[in-house]
């Protein structure tokens, strides 16, 4: 172990500027270190960054739901704020809806009696077990948020605590999600229902474990919100809080090298500079960062290690400016009108682009004037889709056409004859922008040999001041996981200075 030696306040260097980067800069910048953000795009954000057009639209170009408002709330408290200092939020009602067919669609209420009631109207007695099953998913949830997703996966003995030992069993982390489900529920429409959340988690619900449950709670019980603006205001927030406590942010940057010198890094060279540095948070692609940024003799995983990792999927996705008002849509429509086994053999068994796809349709335009003109729709659509497809404009095309015949058959409304702005995103999307390990777009799977201690480590085992963030680490996948994983890697590199360095501040 290196000797304490008295220094001046560490400079600390985060490379990416998405979640878990901003996360990650403004803790260690609340504790008094010096931290410069670099991100190789013109703005900040990762896939959350906005497209907005010549024409009026303002497209959300990753993240579109709200879930767990308690961690973006516990995420400004640290900072002294609310979230409503910087953002609006309203609470949908319906909070989503799910078709299932032409003329058989589920709006699912945000008032919770209303919900039991529509459950027991599809299935009789299966209000008293939502509440059921309801229950189990709020102490997972709690003991979930409170204890586990802010462990670091760095020893077993984190895992000692009385209360997650007598609560192992309730937490369920080695049944199946799908025969969970069943226990409670029998009606095809009930079971798709609970079973979507997993969809995104990068596994079958019979290889997800029901310790996910949480995200039915979290849904179901907590409520779908959204942020006027979209989530490019809560990005801007984050960011802001982040300045406040000093950081500064180097756009259009990206890291091409970190150079290593004994068992620490000494500097990082971007496109711009060669900068020393003592400390390094990576929130960019874990992957990427091992492969190109580091030699080999410094990387925690070789190629074979990565290969043999579950990604959770990548997806097709179209931004769509439409000149009249689709009315037939909500806020968020999930079309369950096909097979959700089928698709997801397709992503994750069988990987090839799918025959009959779900699909999803944010219309934020039915809630929020300021992202389309008026008069008119913002639509974002989504399919998703295996890792490392090939991408073509030719297959993009294929499966546009395919889900606007579904999409103007449900709606009744010739889209296509109204749109004044169209672009897709998809796997090449995902690799160039954010250097993404095959495509993904949601990061690593959360199958139980991907959980907690089994995830990449936070910690750079041959470099010392190296730390990772974000979605191919702990917690795991989507947003507020990737806010608490930049607090935790913050946690572990300032444990390290104040292990190993005595600092003036």
């Amino acid at each position: 172990m290196r000797t304490k030696t008295a220094q001046q306040t560490p400079r600390i260097a985060v490379i990416g500027a998405g979640f878990a980067g901003i996360s990650a800069a403004a803790y260690l910048a609340k504790n008094g270190y010096k931290v410069d953000v670099y991100e190789k795009n013109s703005s900040v954000g990762g896939r959350a960054r906005q497209l907005e057009t010549e024409n009026g639209y303002v497209f959300d170009m990753g993240p579109s739901w709200y879930w767990m408002p308690d961690v973006f709330e516990k995420f400004f408290n640290d900072f002294g704020h609310q979230a409503k200092d910087f953002y609006e939020l309203e609470l949908l009602d319906p909070g989503f809806s799910v078709v299932y067919g032409q003329n058989d669609v589920l709006d699912i209420p945000a008032d919770f009696n209303a919900l039991c009631e529509t459950f027991e109207a599809i299935e009789p007695g299966s209000a008293i077990k939502l509440q059921q099953f309801l229950e189990e998913a709020a102490y997972k949830y709690k003991t979930g948020i409170e204890k586990l997703v802010y462990k670091p996966g760095l020893s077993l003995m984190e895992f000692a605590d009385m209360d997650l030992i007598k609560g192992v069993f309730k937490l369920q982390v080695f049944t199946s999600f799908s025969s969970h489900v069943k226990k409670y529920f029998k009606h095809p429409k009930l079971i798709a229902l609970m079973e979507f959340p997993v969809l995104f988690l990068g596994a079958t619900p019979e290889d997800t474990p029901a310790l996910y449950s949480l995200m039915n709670y979290a849904g179901l019980k907590l409520g779908t919100w959204y942020p006027k603006g979209g989530f490019g205001k809560v990005i801007e927030a984050m960011k802001t809080v982040a300045e406040k406590n000093g950081v500064k942010f180097h756009l259009n940057e990206p890291v091409s090298a970190l150079e290593i010198e004994g068992k620490e890094i000494k500097a990082l060279s971007s496109s711009k500079q060669t900068k020393a540095y003592d400390g390094y948070i990576a929130a960019a692609d874990y992957h990427h960062v091992e492969e190109k940024l580091l030699g080999e003799n410094y990387r925690n995983y070789q190629e074979k290690y990565w290969d043999k990792r579950v990604l959770a999927p990548s997806c097709l996705i179209f931004y769509l400016g439409v000149t009249r008002k689709t009315e037939r849509l909500g806020h968020h429509t999930l079309f369950f009108d096909e097979d959700l086994k089928q698709h997801a053999i397709e992503i994750y068994k069988e990987p090839q682009w799918p025959s009959k796809p779900l699909f999803y349709v944010c219309c934020p335009s039915r809630t929020d004037t300021t992202v389309a003109p008026d008069g008119h729709e913002n639509l974002f659509v989504l399919m998703p889709l295996a890792t490392n497809m090939e991408d073509t404009e030719a297959q993009r095309e294929k499966y546009f056409e395919l889900i606007m015949n579904r999409l103007e058959t449900y709606t009744g409304v010739e889209i296509r004859k109204h749109l004044n702005y169209k672009n897709s995103y998809c796997v090449a999307d995902f690799k160039l922008d954010y250097n993404s390990y095959k495509g993904n777009a949601y990061g690593l799977a959360n199958t139980l040999m991907q959980t907690a201690n089994l995830k990449p480590s936070l910690k750079n085992k041959k470099v010392k001041n190296l730390f990772y963030a974000g979605q191919l680490t702990v917690p795991g996948p989507g947003v507020p996981p990737s806010i608490i994983s930049g607090h935790v890697a913050a946690s572990q590199l300032i444990k390290y200075f104040n292990k190993n360095y005595e600092r003036d501040i």
